[in-house]
């Protein structure tokens, strides 16, 4: 892929959020960042991105309430854009769950940054 990857970070942990962005800056992405589900399908509204990763529990709208709006948006290429899951409860779901709730991947906080990096890339 020509040019920066375009990745919009859900997350309303400060300390999360910006080792994720310093991370994948220097994977030559431009990042974004929400700290709720609003936020979230305000950016989306007007920008397009290559990933979206999304914290589970965020205030105000939670991550799954979230992507379920995304998926239903009348915008396809909005609509499909590829969603990790962000949980430190990833225990409590499975593969198949995280999927029949719109998310592409998930990842297990703490993050392993070098497997976040590779999704990133793969899904971008």
């Amino acid at each position: 892929m020509s040019g920066k990857i375009k990745v919009l970070i859900a997350e309303d942990s400060s300390v999360i959020l910006n080792l994720t962005k310093k991370i994948l800056e220097f994977q030559n992405c431009e990042i974004f960042s929400a700290k709720n589900g609003h936020v979230v399908l305000e950016m989306l509204a007007q920008n397009d991105f290559h990933v979206i990763l999304m914290d589970i529990n965020m205030p105000g709208m939670d991550g799954i309430e979230c992507t379920s709006l995304i998926r239903k948006l009348d915008n396809p290429q909005k609509a499909g854009v590829p969603i990790i899951a962000i949980t430190g409860n990833a225990k409590n779901y499975s593969h198949e769950e995280f999927k029949a709730q719109g998310f592409t991947d998930f990842l297990q906080k703490p993050l392993n940054f070098d497997v976040l990096v590779e999704k990133v890339k793969a899904l971008a």
